[in-house]
């Protein structure tokens, strides 16, 4: 599945690459969101075009709409869709921990209520892995409970409690089922929060379990960026060299290049589609926020360091015009740059690790971009 093809001599970062059924995946890598089976505002032929190895999709609102029936007879999500590189999806169990007026949870499972009618539905670790089996995606999240920020340490304590036991019971059922199903690859979550002893508690009863790859969960929940990588710091030593590592909702682009530095492999959020239907262009620079003034005479790119099709063929003040009245296409055309920007970032962080220069790239990145990290 993967194989680690380099460490960088100056610093964590890591060099790989994944297989799957659907395609090679060089890492680290970026993947960008499409939580109903489509990433906001783009085609899947704008994902190739970018040069996006992967996309992430989400069960929770896959399992509710269009639901399991309609994917299963189209022969899974990349039947569905048309995608035909490799997909993640994640166990919903984020989404589902979010509607706390609406749920109940239990050794045993979630019993939750759908956002959208109201009506009850019920999540094992198992019916998660059977719903990931339908939709065939490469690389499947389990269910795991996220403890919120803030919490007390014996919520947290029962979050990894309970996000074993899921783990341990989602391994087993997976394996049963495997013959059923294309190759596909289960991911082991490491809860803890923010208190150290038990993200490294949780990091070696999942690794015991034993997974093809390894998350770090419950972060970016709303707790502070410098909590954040204290997880790395405590938990780079003890990961397995030999498996992919996942950080789990990541971020922004000098967070990325700030785990990567520490040796995390596979990042995704959701902020390049979010902010481009906001008017918020991504850059080495920092963020430009293109419905301001400023931009109304701008007869520049978006980003003059960037070779995507937006930045070649469109202007600021153009795009700003468009977004200022709502135009789908101005909001597709910066959105289409963010994702490009991510990807090609993560191409740029591959190349610097290839060349032993990454921790310089880091360290001039993190600079440009006015990052607290620096």
């Amino acid at each position: 599945m993967y194989t680690l093809l380099k460490k960088e001599k100056n610093s964590g970062a890591r060099r790989g690459r994944l297989e799957t059924d659907h395609g090679m995946i060089e890492t680290p890598f970026f993947m960008p969101v499409g939580t109903n089976a489509s990433v906001k505002c783009l085609t899947f032929e704008d994902l190739k075009e970018v040069k996006a190895q992967i996309e992430l999709s989400n069960t929770y609102h896959l399992f509710l709409r269009p639901g399991m029936e309609i994917i299963k007879a189209a022969g899974g999500l990349h039947g569905f869709t048309g995608w035909d590189r490799p997909i993640l999806t994640d166990s919903g169990g984020y989404q589902v921990f979010s509607l706390a007026r609406l749920r109940k949870i239990s050794d045993e499972g979630v019993m939750f209520r759908s956002h959208i009618d109201g009506d009850s539905h019920f999540f094992t670790p198992e019916k998660v892995v059977d719903i990931e089996r339908i939709l065939g995606s490469d690389m499947i999240m389990p269910l795991d409970e996220c403890a919120p920020y803030p919490c007390d340490y014996a919520q947290a304590e029962k979050s990894v409690e309970r996000t074993t036991l899921w783990a341990q019971r989602s391994k087993e059922h997976f394996l049963k089922t495997e013959k059923d199903a294309n190759k596909q690859y289960l991911f082991g979550i490491i809860q803890g929060a923010t208190y150290q002893d038990l993200r490294l508690r949780s990091a070696k009863e999942i690794m015991r379990i034993g997974f093809d790859g390894y998350a770090i969960g419950g972060v970016s929940v709303g707790e502070p960026v410098v909590e954040m990588f204290k997880t790395l710091d405590w938990l780079m030593p003890v990961l397995p060299e030999d498996r992919p590592r996942y950080f789990m909702g990541i971020g922004l682009p000098d967070q990325i290049v700030k785990a990567v530095g520490q040796g995390m492999d596979m990042f995704d959020t959701c902020l390049p589609t979010r902010f481009g239907r906001h008017g918020t262009a991504f850059t080495d620079e920092g963020r430009i926020i293109v419905l301001n003034a400023q931009y109304a005479r701008d007869f520049g790119p978006l980003d003059p360091a960037c070779q995507c099709v937006v930045c070649k063929n469109y202007t600021r003040s153009y795009i700003r015009h468009l977004a200022k009245l709502k135009e789908i296409t101005g909001l597709r055309l910066i959105t289409y740059h963010n994702v490009h920007y991510y990807v090609n970032l993560m191409q740029r962080i591959r190349t610097a690790i290839e060349t032993d220069c990454y921790q310089g790239f880091q360290k001039e990145f993190l600079v440009r971009y006015n990052s607290d990290l620096a």
